[in-house]
């Protein structure tokens, strides 16, 4: 396959343009969260992590499950979950039955520097914010799309999106939701619901 870096490829090609822009965006992300995490002394994994915790419940802050979040090794997650306690963002709550294992929750210093720090996506927030609606319903269904063929290829490991959900079924193209008891829209549609519970 030809290269998507390649100029004269990229230019005459749709697909590589979109694959380069998508590439671009990611760097912004990257940098947005660089900047913030040298702001408070934090790595932008440390500062994901905080921010991670503070939105998901307690059985989802393993390292186990942290690992599989975000794709990195356990020992990995391991030290940065020891430089957040060792900060008091975080305390662990050990497993009586097994006391190798434990859950973390944010300490009142860690909650707070999450509020410091979750901002860190207001750029791109304010762009899409001012975008048409209708455009933005177009590029989250693609976007939904995209993650969904990602998650199909175990290039994202954990998906707790609708069509992944047990609660989750289509009729005659329609997209439906038992918990809720109602018909999704595109805009309906989530890449990460509390309520998610893997399809068997």
């Amino acid at each position: 396959m030809e290269s998507v870096y390649n100029l004269k490829n990229q230019n005459s090609n749709l697909d590589y343009k979109i694959v380069a822009g998508l590439d671009r965006i990611s760097q912004v992300f990257k940098t947005l969260l660089l900047d913030k995490s040298k702001s408070y002394n934090l790595s932008p994994i440390q500062i994901q992590v905080l921010i991670f915790i503070a939105y998901h419940s307690i059985e989802k802050t393993t390292v186990s499950y942290l690992s599989n979040e975000f794709n990195l090794t356990k020992p990995t997650i391991s030290d940065t979950i020891k430089t957040l306690e060792q900060k008091k963002y975080i305390k662990k709550h050990i497993d009586q039955k097994d006391t190798r294992s434990y859950t973390i929750e944010l300490t009142e210093s860690g909650k707070q520097i999450v509020l410091e720090t979750e901002n860190f996506v207001n750029p791109l927030t304010e762009i899409i914010s001012n975008t048409d609606q209708n455009d933005k319903l177009v590029l989250w269904q693609n976007i939904t799309t995209i993650i969904q063929q990602l998650n199909e290829l175990k290039i994202i490991s954990i998906q707790r999106t609708c069509v992944k959900c047990k609660f989750y079924s289509e009729n005659n193209k329609e997209s439906f939701c038992s918990l809720l008891n109602q018909n999704l829209k595109n805009d309906n549609i989530r890449i990460d619901c509390e309520e998610f519970e893997i399809k068997k």
